[in-house]
């Protein structure tokens, strides 16, 4: 197999998995090291991906990826995500969701639910929970950002800051080796910030790309999280800070149950 239809494969595992390795796709490809490694050189001088050591990533930087795109990444661990979420989310409470696809997943398995009252700054969350009928919904205002049908700036904010939720449930581009929740809208991230300063508890959906993805502005701690839902083991290092700090880590497998680490 030439070059020329390698790339686009590599490109689409990477997508999917958020990280490839050498060894990974050589032995997907039945190629030498040493051709992959020229393959992630070529992909990485263009833009297309980011070397690391022992192979690439999705490249990082100050814009977030097309939202389609977003939708279609990890769609199998957000599922599971979402319905670990969902299952520790009581009925007769007050909720907040977030602007995100992993938040939308969540929504899909909140159908069930009964006496909610879900505000949200996500048109998507929205236009979902709308067939729930036991369902309240209240949106934010805000400015419609078209490219996700999220609500955002100081409107938004100013109307979360009305409500004391009693759970919100939160996405993020992108975690950090320290526990940061990075995004790319710093009009979003004071959104988010209000959200948490407004909430008794606080759930973090984020599938295992987001720890090799980074943006360039700060929303919190994960020290700030009640409980975080992934689909992969934390690094060692992020998984005793989490201890410290107290914040639940939930493992959702796509293929397993979800367990407590």
């Amino acid at each position: 197999m030439s070059q020329t239809f390698r790339h686009p494969e590599i490109l689409e595992i990477a997508r999917r998995e958020g990280k490839v390795t050498v060894e990974g796709l050589a032995a997907h490809f039945g190629v030498t090291l040493q051709t992959i490694r020229r393959d992630l050189t070529d992909l990485a001088e263009a833009g297309r991906l980011e070397r690391v050591h022992g192979g690439a990533v999705l490249p990082s930087g100050t814009t977030n990826i097309g939202y389609e795109e977003r939708r279609n990444l990890s769609a199998d661990a957000k599922a599971a995500i979402a319905r670990a979420c969902a299952a520790r989310v009581p009925n007769g409470i007050s909720v907040f969701l977030n602007i995100g696809t992993s938040t939308e997943a969540v929504a899909r398995e909140l159908l069930q639910h009964e006496d909610l009252m879900v505000v949200t700054n996500n048109v998507n969350v929205a236009t979902l929970l709308v067939a729930n009928p036991d369902c309240t919904l209240i949106l934010t205002g805000g400015q419609l950002r078209r490219a996700d049908g999220g609500l955002v700036g100081a409107l938004a904010a100013e109307t979360i800051r009305q409500f004391k939720f009693d759970l919100a449930v939160i996405g993020c581009s992108a975690l950090d080796r320290d526990g940061d929740m990075l995004d790319f809208d710093i009009q979003e991230v004071s959104v988010s910030q209000a959200i948490l300063r407004q909430s008794r508890k606080t759930f973090l959906v984020a599938d295992h790309v987001k720890f090799s993805r980074t943006a360039p502005a700060r929303i919190a701690s994960l020290a700030d999280i009640d409980t975080l839902f992934t689909d992969r083991p934390l690094p060692p290092d992020l998984s005793r800070a989490c201890r410290e700090w107290q914040t639940e880590v939930i493992v959702a497998s796509p293929v397993d149950t979800a367990r407590l680490v």
